[in-house]
Parts: C-alpha cells; sequence; structure tokens
C-alpha cells in the first residue's frame, strides 16, 4: 500500500488516476436511482413522409456551430493515460464538429508540468472547448487570475464551474467549505469574457438552484443529474476508512434524475442553454433530452471507455450516437432537432 502524501498536487494527480481506474474497473454507476428516461417513450411514426438524409441534426451552442447534439462531457486530465485520453477526444471531436469539455483543470494550476494533458486545442481547432474547474475551489484562494489561467490554457470557448457537495464529503480531505460560493460565483461571471456554465457531477440541479445560477450570471445550465456514475461510490472506493466507506454506500444512489432537472429548468428558464447529463448511454436518450428542452446531451463513460479501447472505438461510438438521434428523428416524422422539440411526440407513461 502507498503511503499517503502531504505534497497537494501529487494528491491531486493521484486522485485523476484512481478516478479513471476506477470508473472503469468497478460497479460505480447508480442502480437504485436512474436517469428518468425510461418515464418517456416516442410516439411512432410509421409513414414519416420524409427522406432519411435530409434529416439535419445540426445546432448551434454559445454562437458555434455542432453537426449534432452531442458533449462529451468533462472527465480526466492530469496524467499520461488523461493526456491520451484527451487527445483522442479533441480529435474524435474534431472531426465529428461535438463539443468537448475536460476534467478539473485544478491539478494543472497545481502542477503546472502537467498543463500539456490539458492541451488539445491543437487537436480541435474548430471545436465547442469547455474550460473546467470546481466551484469550491473560489473558497480555496483562487480567483480571477486561477480561471483566466485554466481558460487559456485550453483557449477556451467557455468555463465550467462543476458543483460536487456529495463528492467532496466523502473523498478524503475533501474542500467542503461551500459557504458564500454564490457571491464569489456571481463576481466571477461579472469579470470573465466567456460565459460560466454550472455543472453538477451526478446529482442534479434543480429548478430552484438553476434560478439562483442564473441569477448570479452564469449562462448556461448542465443538470448532470442522478443515474449515471455514482460519484459517491468512486470516492467510497477510494475511501481511507470504514466511515468514508459507508458514506459511499449510503448515498450510492442520491441525487435527482436528469429527466426531472431537464423539465424543471427549462420551465423556470425557457431561453438559458441548457445541457443534459448523467447517465445517458445511446442516441435514443439523447434524443429523449432534447425533446424535453435540453440544447445539447452529454455522455461521458461511453467515450471514457471507447477513447481507453481506441480511436477506432470513438469514431465507431460517435458514429452509432449520431445514426441513433437520426433514426429518432425519421420515425417520428422530423427533420430538425427544433421541429423534434416542438413536435408533442414524447410521451410520459406516467
Amino acid at each position: 500500500m502507498n503511503a499517503p502524501t502531504t505534497n497537494p498536487s501529487a494528491q491531486t494527480q493521484s486522485r485523476k488516476a484512481d478516478h479513471i481506474r476506477i470508473c472503469l474497473e468497478e460497479d460505480v454507476q447508480c442502480h437504485e436511482i436512474t436517469n428518468g428516461l425510461e418515464r418517456y417513450r416516442f410516439s411512432h411514426c410509421c409513414l414519416p413522409e420524409i427522406n432519411r438524409n435530409d434529416i439535419d441534426i445540426s445546432t448551434t451552442f454559445f454562437g458555434k456551430r455542432l453537426n449534432a447534439p452531442l458533449l462529451i462531457s468533462s472527465m480526466t486530465g492530469g496524467t499520461e493515460q488523461a493526456k491520451m485520453i484527451n487527445e483522442r477526444l479533441a480529435e474524435v471531436a474534431q472531426n465529428y464538429k461535438l463539443a468537448m469539455g475536460v476534467g478539473s483543470q485544478r491539478v494543472a494550476v497545481e502542477k503546472p508540468q502537467v498543463v500539456d494533458t490539458f492541451a488539445i486545442r491543437k487537436y480541435a481547432p474548430d471545436v465547442l472547448l469547455f474550460a473546467n474547474v470546481g466551484a469550491v475551489q473560489l473558497n480555496y484562494k483562487y480567483s480571477l487570475d486561477e480561471c483566466l489561467r485554466i481558460i487559456d490554457m485550453l483557449e477556451a470557448d467557455a468555463l465550467i464551474l462543476h458543483l460536487n457537495p456529495l463528492q467532496e464529503c466523502i473523498q478524503p480531505r475533501g474542500d467542503v467549505n461551500f459557504q458564500g460560493l454564490l457571491d464569489k460565483i456571481n463576481k466571477l461571471c461579472s469579470q470573465l469574457s466567456v460565459p460560466v456554465i454550472a455543472k453538477e457531477v451526478g446529482n442534479g440541479i434543480s429548478a430552484t438552484m438553476a434560478e439562483k445560477l442564473i441569477n448570479a450570471g452564469v449562462q448556461a445550465i448542465d443538470v448532470a443529474g442522478a443515474g449515471g456514475t455514482s460519484w459517491a461510490k468512486v470516492e467510497g472506493e477510494r475511501a481511507e476508512n470504514p466511515l468514508q466507506r459507508r458514506l459511499g454506500r449510503t448515498f450510492a444512489d442520491w441525487g435527482l434524475p436528469t429527466a426531472e432537472c431537464i423539465i424543471g429548468v427549462r420551465a423556470i428558464a425557457p431561453h438559458v442553454p441548457l445541457i443534459a447529463s448523467g447517465g445517458l448511454r445511446h442516441g435514443l436518450d439523447v434524443a429523449k433530452a432534447i425533446a424535453l428542452g435540453a440544447d445539447i446531451a452529454g455522455l461521458a463513460m461511453p467515450f471514457l471507455q471507447a477513447a481507453v479501447e481506441s480511436s477506432a472505438a470513438l469514431h465507431d461510438l460517435a458514429e452509432v450516437l449520431i445514426a441513433e438521434i437520426i433514426t429518432v428523428l425519421f420515425c417520428t416524422g422530423n427533420t430538425t432537432l427544433q421541429q423534434l422539440k416542438h413536435s408533442n411526440t414524447l410521451q410520459s407513461l406516467q
């Protein structure tokens, strides 16, 4: 067993490696809670009266065109394996014109020699790229300067501030002082020249919290609801004592289902850019999320698994996700995502 280290940057880098290994090797998916999308079904159209070849699933987000409403969600960085993963993800994002986020860049602030594990703009010159850091770091000596460094190292189009109170509770030596963060987020949003996205990490953003964040200046919401990877379970696997392991088990299925978050946030913020993520596993999930009101949809685990396998596996995944989304539009008689949103073809089974 490795002796614990007191070097913060080494701890952060080790955590990054642990996260990849645990997500790929251990059962850290939610079991008792789902993303909620299984409660909805599209009404099948047996005679679409359209040509499948005319279907257009392109969209724009923050003014950039995407060929499909897909975000490669924030995952990793800070290690050699993470560098390989991010480079492969960036290449597939560029090839298919998808949006992409990276994992928390805190490790690169603490250890500048790993900045190159995030420096993917050269692989994705035209891609909508999201930088990423934990909002709680604003209570741990992070300021505008650190956020600008994080944006600059990625040449990012926007900054994700991720919100992860449950994960920090269970994580060894977690950063748990969330007091006064909304005011600090408000100040940061007013100082940055790029949009700020508020994102959970798998426990969801409610309509109430989304409204507070939007009023504070956040320009987009990524609901990142429950139903996929449980970061309580992930941190429970990394636990250093029985208490942390117990917390990981107790809160393994904590959170708000993704579908519930999409509907709630869209109801209070009809025009705010909205990203759906949290347990989405295929193009049918993406199409349901779009029909419920999301603008684009993010997936992490499927892209992580494919990226570790090979570049070819990533391209195959992108192809099948796009084909699945197009198939939904074809079999509901819609030729664009906007038509799908307003078609009323998604029915609740409740």
